[in-house]
Formats: C-alpha cells, sequence, structure tokens
C-alpha cells in the first residue's frame, strides 16, 4: 500500500484517471450487488478527486480521494475503503470529537471500522490498516474507549500498530448545521439499512450497529426513572412533595398511594463497577424510592452467588454499598427472589454485563444497568454510556 504521504506532483493523465474512476465504479457495482447497505450510503456521497488529501477522506457530505493513492490500491481494497468512510458516517465520528485530538480520534475511528468490515469480509483491508480486535475489545467496542487506551502525542502514526488509511474530517458549519447534517447522515443510514433488509442483506450484527447508532441518546438515569416509574400506578399529589426540592423553595408534587410493589435491586460486587458508578446509581434509586414509594426494596449483592441481602421497607432510607468480590453469575440472583417468596414488579441489575450465566428470563420486568457490555438474552438494557459509538 502507498504511505499515507501523498506520492510526489506528476502529470495526471486522462487515461489514467479513467483507470481509477473505472476501478471506484467497479467497486460500487460490486457493493450493490454483494453489500447493499454500504452500496447506498456511498452512492449517496458526491465523491471527487482532490489531491490535496493523501488518501481518502470525508465529511459526512463527500468523499473526497487521492488519484495516486487510489491508482495503487487493487479493486478489493477501493471496495474496503470506500466501506471504511461508510463507517466513519454510521459512527458519526465527524460529529463527535469535540475537544479530541483529530489524529488519534481518527485512528481510534479506523480501529472499530476496520475491525466491523474485517469480521464481515467486506473487501481487503489495504496493507498496514489498524486492526487490533483485542483493543477494540478492551474499548468495550466504542470508538470513545479505544480512544482512551491510545498513547498521546505520536505523530504521524509513529508510534501506532498501523497507518491511517484515511482522514475523517470534521462536519462542516457552526453547531446548528453540524446537528443538521448530523440528522441527514442518521436518515440516510436508516434508509441504507431498510434498503438491505428488504434485500435480505442486513446481518444481525450491522442491525444492531445500526439500531444502537440511531436510538435516540437518552440519559441512563431517564431510562431507568421510567422503567421503574411505568410499572407504579400512583397519582401525582401535593400532600407529600418531593423533599430534595424544598430546601430549593420547589414544592413539587410526588407520587401518591402505596400501590406500588416491590422491587428488587441486584448490585454486581465482582469488581466491575466502580464507587462512582455505584454512587451514581445508589443516588438514583434513592430518588425513585421516594418519588413511587414501593412496599419494599430489596437490595440483593453478587458475584457468583449471592453474598449479602437487605430489606428496606417503604419508610426507610435507601442505602447501596459494595459487598463480596469474585465471578460472575446472574441466575443466582433470580433463585434468591424465588427463595425470598418476593413477586417484585420489577427488578434492577447494575453491571457490566460480561457473563454467560444469565439462567432463564423471570416472569417480572428486568432492566440492565450496564457499565460495559450492551447485550442481554432478555430484558430491557441501557448503558451508564449510552453516548459511546
Amino acid at each position: 500500500m502507498t504511505n499515507q504521504v501523498a506520492v510526489a506532483a506528476k502529470p495526471i493523465t486522462d487515461e489514467a484517471r479513467k483507470i481509477v474512476a473505472d476501478k471506484v465504479s467497479k467497486a460500487k457495482s460490486k457493493l450493490v450487488m454483494y453489500h447493499p447497505f454500504f452500496a447506498t450510503i456511498v452512492c449517496s456521497l458526491p465523491m471527487s478527486e482532490d489531491n490535496a488529501y493523501p488518501t481518502i477522506a470525508t465529511n459526512g457530505k463527500w468523499i473526497k480521494y487521492n488519484h495516486h493513492f487510489m491508482a495503487d490500491l487493487s479493486p478489493d481494497e477501493v471496495l474496503f475503503l470506500l466501506c471504511h468512510e461508510v463507517g466513519h458516517c454510521v459512527f458519526g465520528h465527524m460529529f463527535r470529537r469535540k475537544n479530541r485530538d483529530p489524529k488519534k480520534w481518527n485512528i481510534a475511528g479506523d480501529y472499530i471500522i476496520n475491525d466491523m468490515l474485517v469480521a464481515d469480509g467486506v473487501g481487503s483491508m489495504p496493507e498496514g490498516g489498524f486492526h487490533d480486535p483485542q483493543l477494540v475489545i478492551a474499548g468495550g467496542g466504542t470508538t470513545d474507549g479505544v480512544y482512551s487506551l491510545l498513547p498521546d502525542g505520536e505523530d504521524n502514526g509513529d508510534g501506532y500498530a498501523g497507518t491511517s488509511l484515511d482522514i475523517c474530517c470534521d462536519a462542516d458549519g457552526n453547531a446548528a448545521e453540524q446537528s443538521a447534517s448530523e440528522a441527514e447522515v442518521q436518515v440516510m443510514v436508516a434508509q441504507a439499512a431498510q434498503t438491505a433488509k428488504m434485500c435480505g442483506k442486513l446481518s444481525e450484527k450491522l442491525a444492531r450497529l445500526v439500531d444502537s447508532t440511531l436510538r435516540p441518546q437518552v440519559p441512563w438515569q431517564d431510562v431507568l426513572r421510567r422503567f421503574v416509574s411505568a410499572k407504579a400506578k400512583v397519582d401525582r399529589t401535593y400532600a407529600r412533595p418531593k423533599r430534595r426540592f424544598v430546601s430549593e423553595d420547589l414544592f413539587l408534587p410526588s407520587l401518591g398511594g402505596q400501590r406500588m410493589g416491590e422491587i428488587v435491586i441486584a448490585v454486581d460486587c465482582s469488581g466491575s463497577i466502580g464507587p462512582q458508578e455505584l454512587a451514581e446509581f445508589a443516588a438514583e434509586m434513592r430518588a425513585i424510592k421516594q418519588d413511587v414509594r414501593p412496599t419494599a426494596m430489596h437490595v440483593l449483592y453478587f458475584d457468583s452467588k449471592v453474598s449479602h441481602y437487605v430489606k428496606f421497607d417503604q419508610d426507610e432510607e435507601l442505602h447501596v454499598e459494595a459487598h463480596g468480590g469474585g465471578g460472575t453469575a446472574f441466575s443466582p440472583i433470580f433463585c434468591e427472589v424465588d427463595t425470598l417468596g418476593v413477586e417484585p414488579v420489577c427488578c434492577v441489575v447494575l453491571t457490566d454485563l460480561y457473563c454467560s450465566d444469565f439462567g432463564p428470563c423471570p416472569s417480572y420486568p428486568t432492566l440492565w444497568v450496564t457499565t460495559g457490555s450492551t447485550t442481554a438474552p432478555w430484558g430491557e438494557v441501557i448503558s451508564m454510556k449510552s453516548g459511546d459509538r
């Protein structure tokens, strides 16, 4: 593969340009036949030669490539790179850099995209591209996570195990214009997914990726509150205002009545939950307890077994703190609930979800509040890092 530094300028003949244009055209045709998701987005983005870029680049509005760079690639490598640019659009990298180092952010995105394309057998990755499945796993499968693991201060990729295949440019315009552009890209991604699905060529992995990317990034606290409050058939009342706002002279209605049943809270103590995450979770559950006033809250602490149990009645203040430490298994949670004879209206589990022992789905709704994986065989999942992609 040609190094990222552009080949010294030399005259480009019409015939040479035609060869590269034909190579790009054939790659697009192959995408239409075998990878309609990527084809739909590639064909929606204007593409042109621009030798100011050393390789290939996108900002979500266009794709531009260096003639000399593309001329040295095989047809399958061109196909791979076109899909690589689509990957930046799918993950919204041009909209989410913020104050991060641009080179390091681009490299982190490369690791995520290349891992996805190589795993799905899309084209052929050019030699030297960033590819490290273990790094992607260590970063939680997100660009943000991989970025946090990369070293700082490296110039031109030196010190990294690979070479940047492209440049992901920041989106043009002010904040409002970038927001509008991001919405357009999300619509384009959704349409591409629908097209591929109609063709029967949208893999489960890609479908999950698109779903997690397009799903509104709602704060996990809001999802948790909605999940629990939906189980409480109570009315709002000013007879018992929310105490945590009284000090600010705000008298807001709480949820009245005593018709909500019991709630189970399970806390993973295998070492995967940090003190800050535990404190945030506990504070939110205390606030919810005050608002919906469940008959009781049952707190189970677990690792490979349930190591500690505390019951909090309706008028007792909830306290959550770490106990135990070891492996992880989820099935003991639900066995313990059965043993206690509790019939909860719902169960909320704080964990990183890195476990294969889930056990059978219980009869009551379960919400996994996760600091790691976002995959569970049943129940609803919300990430405490839901903005990561």
